[in-house]
C-alpha cells in the first residue's frame, strides 16, 4: 500500500464539535493516540443542543461550529441528544431555520464545507440513552423519539456525501449495557469511551 495511506491523521489537525459527551474529552485522546492527529480541538459545549434557541443558546453547536477556525483537516459533529431532550423540532429537509434540528443542522454542515471544503467532515450520531426519563422509546413534547434526530444526520449525511458513524444502532449501548458502559445511563464512562473511541479509530481510517 502507497505510504501516504498508512498514517493518514499523522500530523493533521481535527475539531470535535458536540455536547458533554464531547466537552468531556473522553474518546480524544484515545483517537488522536491511535491515528496520529498533531492538534485536537474540543468544541464541546456541556448540556447543549445542536439546535439554536432557548436558554442554552450561547453553547448550541450551530453557532459554535460556525464561529471556528476554516483550518482543521477533519471535523466531528456529534450531536442531537440535547435537541431530543430539550424538546426541539425537527423541522423539514429543506429547512434552513436555525431553531430546527434539521435547518441548524444542515446550516452548519454547509458553512462548514462553504468554508473549507478540503476538511473531511464527518457526522457521529448520538447514543442510545435512559436517563431522565428519556430513553429510546419516550416521545418528547415536540412529537419526536431519538431516532428521529438519528435518521435527520443520516439523511444529511447521504445528502451531502458525508461518512456518518452510526452510533445509536452499532455501538452497543442499549439499556442492557448502559450499567457497564455509562456513569449515569446517558453520560459514556471510562468502558464506552473505549468502545466508542474503537470504532471511531476504524471509522475515521476508512475516509
Amino acid at each position: 500500500m502507497d505510504n501516504r495511506f498508512e498514517r493518514k491523521w499523522q500530523g493533521k489537525s481535527w475539531c470535535t464539535l458536540g455536547d458533554s459527551i464531547t466537552e468531556a474529552n473522553g474518546y480524544q485522546p484515545l483517537v488522536g493516540a491511535a491515528l496520529g492527529f498533531s492538534m485536537i480541538r474540543n468544541e464541546g459545549k456541556s448540556g447543549c443542543p445542536l439546535t439554536a434557541g432557548g436558554d442554552r443558546d450561547y453553547g448550541a453547536t450551530v453557532h459554535i461550529g460556525c464561529s471556528i477556525e476554516p483550518m482543521f483537516d477533519c471535523v466531528t459533529i456529534f450531536a442531537g441528544t440535547n435537541d431530543y431532550r430539550l424538546d426541539k423540532p425537527i423541522g423539514h429537509k429543506d429547512d434552513r431555520n436555525i431553531h430546527t434540528f434539521y435547518g441548524a443542522y444542515l446550516t452548519l454542515v454547509e458553512d462548514l464545507l462553504n468554508k473549507n471544503p478540503a476538511c473531511r467532515l464527518n457526522l457521529w450520531t448520538p447514543l442510545q440513552r435512559d436517563k431522565d426519563g428519556f430513553d429510546i422509546d419516550t416521545i418528547n413534547q415536540s412529537g419526536h423519539r431519538l431516532i428521529d434526530y438519528v435518521e435527520v444526520i443520516q439523511e444529511v449525511g447521504n445528502r451531502y456525501a458525508l461518512p456518518v458513524l452510526n452510533l445509536y444502532a452499532e455501538s452497543g449501548f442499549n439499556r442492557y449495557t448502559l450499567s457497564y458502559l455509562s456513569k449515569d445511563r446517558l453520560h459514556p464512562n471510562e468502558q464506552g469511551y473505549e468502545r466508542i473511541a474503537s470504532m471511531a479509530v476504524s471509522f475515521l481510517e476508512r475516509l
